[in-house]
């Protein structure tokens, strides 16, 4: 009976002992480890194997395009290879009927004779770009990555290598318009350059409302080649508009209302003429991006000043309807 119980307490002694031994070819002390590999991490753009103390070959594969990824009904038939050493498994025909030029020319425009053995075409982009490249091919969201701005920038002006139009690619209904447009709180001028450079319009429009604060006189020689005259004469046409569209609200004072014998018109002019300072005050410096919160604080304060009831009431019509029509100005190209 002990000796059952010492067989069996022998697994309990050591229980994080993962080795078991072999007996091979009479030697008992050869010890066979067995080892498990660690998933990669969800974020990371390519698991890679690293074994190289026992010769293993190291292999980086995309974890979105990898060779059992059912994106379509066919299995992919091309293996592109990032300067980065990273393999992306794709569809030839989708990357031409995408490009105009053969994806760089660097597919044939049939597709490989041999079933059994995928080309693999070196492609002279990291990892990073030609992945975002690949999404957009596939019109699938790549945010899943966080790409930096940056490399979202890289990619859009490597599209026009591999003959993909940008414009026919970042659209209002696709995902890289809409992680593009996600950067623009933070890169609105570069968002916008982007935009301007390929035409992209809409991206355009919606970048603009972010630039009403950013002042013009800072823009440089080299932006505004790169935005080119079409699209800087709107930005400039939409600060200029909105600063002649406040001083046109502003003028008007409050409406005067019938003479009272504890108010008349003479009496009324008090407000006119206070009204005309506080709108001198903001039309000054006219920002575009001026807020209405700006407006309330400057005007609200006149009426502490006011001991006629009507002439209070009048001022506050009167702020009302400004800021109606300033949130109606418009705010883009």
């Amino acid at each position: 009976m002990d000796t059952d119980w010492d067989s069996v307490l022998q697994f309990v002694a050591d229980p994080l002992d993962m080795e078991y031994t072999e007996k091979v070819g009479g030697h008992p002390d050869r010890i066979t480890t067995l080892q498990v590999p660690t998933p990669p991490q969800s974020h990371d753009g390519s698991p890679v194997v690293d074994d190289a103390a026992e010769g293993n070959t190291m292999v980086s594969v995309s974890t979105t395009f990898f060779p059992g990824a059912q994106h379509l009904a066919i299995p992919p038939d091309t293996i592109l290879l990032s300067s980065d050493s990273v393999f992306f498994y794709v569809h030839s025909h989708l990357l031409l009927a995408a490009s105009e030029n053969n994806f760089r020319g660097l597919l044939p425009a049939s597709p490989p004779s041999s079933k059994d053995q995928d080309p693999v075409i070196p492609v002279p982009d990291n990892s990073t770009v030609l992945n975002i490249v690949l999404h957009t091919v596939y019109d699938m969201s790549c945010a899943h990555y966080s790409p930096s701005f940056a490399s979202l920038v890289t990619a859009v002006n490597r599209l026009p290598v591999y003959g993909i139009r940008p414009k026919t690619r970042i659209a209002p209904s696709t995902p890289l318009y809409s992680i593009l447009l996600s950067h623009a709180p933070l890169y609105p001028l570069e968002l916008y350059a982007v935009a301007a450079s390929y035409d992209l319009y809409d991206l355009a429009v919606s970048t603009s409302s972010h630039l009403l604060s950013f002042p013009l006189a800072t823009l440089t020689d080299e932006m505004a080649e790169h935005i080119g005259p079409v699209y800087l004469k709107r930005l400039f046409f939409l600060h200029f508009g909105r600063s002649d569209a406040l001083k046109r609200v502003l003028l008007p004072p409050p409406h005067p209302h019938a003479p009272t014998p504890f108010c008349d018109f003479t009496e009324q002019k008090k407000l006119t003429r206070a009204w005309a300072l506080a709108s001198a005050y903001l039309a000054w410096d006219a920002r575009p991006d001026l807020s209405t919160s700006t407006m309330e604080s400057a005007l609200r304060p006149l009426a502490e000043h006011l001991t006629c009831d009507q002439c209070q009431q009048a001022l506050r019509d009167r702020i009302k309807n400004l800021i109606v029509q300033w949130s109606v100005v418009k705010r883009t190209i």
